[in-house]
């Protein structure tokens, strides 16, 4: 799962840019007449022929399993077993089991209709110590894994890291040596996995394991540096990204697509004008600095490094380079907007606090901004022109009571999905290149500080029995699969 406290919130106007597409791409941009082809679309709800629906995961919040085969110690199993670092010290100890389950999973998938798995790969299941001599165990188990999914005919999307961390790497993310054990894994894994696995992505959401575990402390391994270093932990996240980039594509088979799934600060215009766009576009660049922005354009802002003063990163020779490398597609994790309007400021922009009484769901900071699907998309397009886009996370937590035949129906997470796949399908339809969607998450799973007490699945499970039971989201995700459209 994403999360920054969950981001920097807004919050959300509903589901209406269904009617004009206002401010979209071209003069006048408009909704298309019913049956209409746009963007390959059978019609104005429909997403193109070949979108990609999926689910994603993240090993530490669904495998299991963390003493079996090998599998060496990381940050989240020493935070998590910390007292009070987790509600009802809950732990991934055993979470889903999906180590010994991962059968059980794939026909979850299966019956969904899903065309795409997005999962990660254990780091200390792979070299346990995070170098040194590979672990034959961890491998077989992700073999498995891909193997199970290309029989099922689901295509894997592969992430490298998605924050847990081996503890043999002593330092953490405050040592530059971290960032080339990560280019040393991520190579390895390559050269295995990309004969079956076309789509592989390097980090999940930098400033979860870069800002809100070194500097805000909530997540492993709960430090609170001061800024110098914080800003020393951030440079060493991106220079594993980019230097995991240069080693996926040396060891890697012929056709192999390379990303990251990144959880940018996303910026919604407060009204859809040129002014407020402009202003909209600014804020999503210069508060994506320290991350997306200086992966995509291979240097830090210089409002930035002004910004930081004395405490800017140390950049060596060559790392603005690496970072900056070449990516064929960008994948996304949005759940919540911030709300922007022009203002007669030195940046040029304002960001509105969100309310106490904005719509939220079950998760305090998950404010509810469906529009933040449409802007993510449109604005990374526009300023810096992906190949690809992808969605790697959207969903929702919710209270999910079970009803006395044994069932849950979370109508108000369908509410939270319909709408924000509606803004979704705008971007589709006005030819952003949006290519498809991993819906956090596939099943309830450990919620990383928030234990087993937040829910983001569309299938139920018992963590007593670990029996998984698909909730009213599972059928209506199946249903736009099915269909392709909006239902």
């Amino acid at each position: 799962m994403t999360g920054i406290n969950r981001r920097q919130l807004g919050m959300g106007f509903g589901a209406a840019a269904l009617g004009a597409a206002l401010g979209g791409r071209g003069a006048a941009a408009q909704m298309p007449a019913a049956g209409v082809s746009t963007g390959g679309a059978a019609d104005a709800l429909s997403f193109p022929g070949d979108f990609l629906w999926g689910c994603a995961t993240a090993a530490y919040q669904i495998e299991g399993g963390v003493r079996e085969d090998g599998r060496g110690e990381t940050n989240w199993d020493v935070f998590s077993h910390t007292p009070g670092k987790t509600i009802d010290g809950g732990t991934g100890d055993v979470a889903c089991d999906s180590y010994r389950r991962y059968a059980d999973d794939i026909a979850l998938l299966k019956a969904l209709g899903a065309k795409a798995y997005r999962f990660s790969v254990a780091w200390s299941r792979i070299f346990p110590s995070g170098r040194g001599k590979p672990n034959q165990k961890g491998l077989d188990y992700y073999n498995r894994l891909i193997d199970g999914l290309l029989a099922a005919g689901i295509e894997p999307h592969m992430t490298l890291f998605h924050w847990d961390l081996p503890t043999g790497l002593q330092d953490g993310w405050q040592s530059r040596d971290t960032a080339y054990a990560f280019a040393e894994y991520a190579g390895y894994m390559a050269g295995k996995v990309s004969d079956r696995v076309k789509h592989i992505m390097t980090v999940n959401e930098l400033r979860c394991f870069t800002d809100l575990s070194y500097m805000t402390g909530g997540k492993a391994p709960g430090l609170k540096l001061p800024m110098d270093q914080v800003n020393q932990v951030r440079h060493h996240g991106v220079l594993a990204h980019g230097l995991g980039v240069q080693a996926i594509r040396a060891a890697a088979k012929a056709g192999t697509q390379v990303g990251l799934a990144d959880n940018a600060t996303i910026f919604v215009p407060a009204i859809e004008t040129s002014e407020h766009i402009e202003a909209t576009k600014k804020a999503m660049r210069e508060e994506n600095a320290m991350f997306l922005t200086a992966i995509m354009e291979g240097r830090y802002t210089d409002s930035y490094l002004a910004a930081q003063g004395k405490d800017a990163p140390k950049v060596k020779d060559g790392d603005m380079k690496a970072i900056g490398s070449a990516l064929d597609f960008v994948s996304l994790n949005i759940y919540t907007p911030n709300y922007v309007r022009a203002a007669d400021t030195s940046s040029g922009y304002e960001i509105l606090p969100h309310l106490p009484n904005s719509p939220r769901m079950a998760s305090p900071w998950l404010y509810v901004g469906p529009e933040a699907l449409y802007w993510g998309v449109r604005t990374v397009s526009e300023l810096w022109k992906p190949k690809k886009l992808y969605i790697s996370e959207n969903g929702c937590s919710a209270d999910d009571p079970v009803a006395q035949d044994g069932k849950v129906y979370d109508a108000d997470r369908v509410m939270y999905l319909r709408n924000y796949l509606t803004h979704l399908q705008r971007a589709a339809r006005e030819g952003y290149p949006i290519a498809g969607y991993f819906l956090w998450s596939l099943m309830d799973n450990f919620e990383w500080e928030d234990g087993y007490t937040k829910l983001f699945g569309i299938h139920h499970v018992d963590f007593k029995t670990q029996k998984r039971t698909p909730k009213l989201s599972a059928d209506w995700y199946r249903e736009l699969i099915r269909t392709n459209r909006l239902v």
